[in-house]
């Protein structure tokens, strides 16, 4: 399966986007971002694995961020490096927004090695400082499964405090076979922060598992049912935060529970002048 022109569109929005701000006078910020996960999945030992990452502020609305990640399940292991980005326009009552992303890497599921590919690029509008439309296309390329994954997101900002967020994606070519509907809701607070969803529809394992970087098995599309629940606790005098997310999936029976903990903090001296 050819990827040249997926690839392309996402080189250049990658490196548009400090480009684009380099023009103007900005503050800088950078953060190192720590992952750890642990898991059980029907049927094995279960799992885990780990991920580091750089992200780096050019001003408010600018971001792009590198990261490596390797993740075991069963006899299955794989390692990929991360590339992605954002760039933000706009004032008053309408803003717009590019992102984009890449994930490549290599794995073993035990008698033979695999190719780890997944790609996504997306354009996102905000009015009035509460409505969020994004529309996103994610590319996938992992063992025998490949194809294109669009997803439609709509978030509402009730209050300053409280924002809810649905989303629906449907494959529409290669072999994925996925229909999924999202639901979640974030209150966040100065000293704690909560975030819970659900999602529900037919996904292929593969998939199911990949919207979170993590890889399961190859079989046919299945029914998912799946809840998650977090908490982020800001730590000020450290300049980070610390976020804690609990994870249940129900795939037709198979069954999978994830805790992962994530630890964000900040580097350098906060504004720097660029």
């Amino acid at each position: 399966m050819k990827h040249e022109p997926f690839t392309i569109a996402i080189a250049a929005a990658l490196l548009l986007m400090p480009c684009v701000v380099f023009g103007t006078a900005s503050t800088s910020d950078d953060r190192i971002a720590l992952s750890a996960d642990a898991l059980s999945l029907t049927g094995t030992h279960g799992g885990g694995g780990g991920s580091v990452g750089w992200l780096h502020n050019f001003d408010a609305d600018s971001l792009v961020g590198v990261a490596v990640e390797h993740q075991v399940i069963a006899n299955a292991h794989w390692t990929f490096g991360s590339l992605s980005g954002s760039l933000t326009r706009g004032s008053g009552n309408a803003r717009y927004g590019i992102n984009a992303e890449a994930h490549e890497g290599a794995g073993n599921d035990g008698p033979r090695s695999f190719h780890y590919s997944t790609e996504a690029v997306g354009v996102v509008a905000t009015y009035f400082h509460r409505f969020t439309a994004q529309l996103e296309d994610r590319k996938f390329a992992i063992k025998e499964i490949h194809g294109n994954l669009p997803k439609l997101a709509l978030s509402y900002l009730w209050t300053p405090h409280i924002l809810t967020s649905v989303s629906y994606a449907y494959s529409v070519d290669g072999n994925l076979g996925t229909r999924l509907t999202s639901v979640r809701i974030d209150r966040y607070g100065s000293k704690m922060s909560f975030l819970a969803g659900v999602a529900f529809g037919q996904a292929s394992p593969i998939i199911f598992g990949t919207l979170s970087d993590r890889l399961v098995v190859l079989a046919p599309s299945h029914q998912l049912k799946e809840g998650y629940v977090g908490v982020t606790k800001p730590l000020a005098p450290l300049r980070s935060e610390l976020t804690l997310v609990a994870d249940y999936q129900d795939l037709s029976g198979s069954k999978r529970a994830t805790v992962t903990l994530n630890y964000i903090f900040h580097v350098g001296s906060a504004g720097t002048a660029r």
